[in-house]
């Protein structure tokens, strides 16, 4: 098992124990470039969370990459929990991050709260020799939280990682059973318009990678599932 799926998986399984989630959906993810399944899509619930997670590896491109997002209720202010762990030919890299539910310059409570604790584990990570930052454009930036981790690393610095995930995804299970503080405007509303733009081809370029992979229909059944 490779570093991103053995980290993907701890993760999944840290979710599954502290949350009660059953699998909705366990489905293969098929490619012209392989007679075998290429990856996997599996969504996973509660009565109030939904997890999407994406597998794809395809040896013949160097393609190892395994994807986690948790989606709070659509009128909940607890961020979403995104991590997406991937080893290709040159190199390891990570994205990882607690996506607002509302916006940070106007909310302070809100943002000391959820993000302002993630300060120290996100200087850490970035203390590590090794790592340098991803080629990811502001505008794509936008959509997600200033305390997002998004990192190409050696193997050897990606194996360090691991404690920078599980520190976000305690703090983020601790938001999930306390509370956050109230923010105001339709949350829900506000977080199908973030969706919308954050998994846009026209704002993520992975997306015209998947579908040359997996073709239309199938790219549109994984991006359907992040969308609602």
């Amino acid at each position: 098992m490779s570093l991103p799926e053995a980290l993907s998986e701890r993760t999944l399984e840290r979710l599954s124990a502290a949350l009660g989630l059953a699998v909705a959906e366990d489905v293969p993810l098929n490619s012209p470039m392989s007679p075998h399944p290429v990856g996997r899509l599996r969504v996973l619930r509660n009565d109030d969370v939904k997890v999407v997670t994406v597998s794809l590896v395809v040896a013949p491109i160097g393609l190892d990459s395994h994807m986690i997002f948790v989606f709070t209720p659509p009128g909940s202010a607890v961020p979403h929990f995104t991590l997406d762990a991937v080893a290709s030919a040159d190199y390891h890299a990570m994205h990882l991050d607690l996506i607002p539910r509302a916006e940070l310059a106007v909310n302070l409570a809100y943002l000391d709260a959820c993000f302002v604790p993630l300060t120290t584990h996100l200087e850490q990570a970035w203390q590590l020799d090794g790592l340098s930052p991803a080629a990811v454009g502001p505008r794509q930036r936008a959509m997600m939280s200033p305390w997002m981790l998004v990192c190409r690393a050696g193997e050897e610095a990606f194996a360090k990682l691991g404690p920078t995930v599980d520190a976000y995804l305690d703090h983020w299970l601790d938001l999930l059973d306390r509370g956050v503080p109230a923010v105001g405007g339709d949350l829900a509303e506000r977080d199908l318009a973030n969706r919308a733009n954050l998994f846009s081809p026209d704002v993520d370029p992975v997306w015209m990678q998947v579908t040359r992979l997996l073709g239309e229909e199938q790219a549109e059944r994984v991006r359907g599932e992040l969308l609602r």
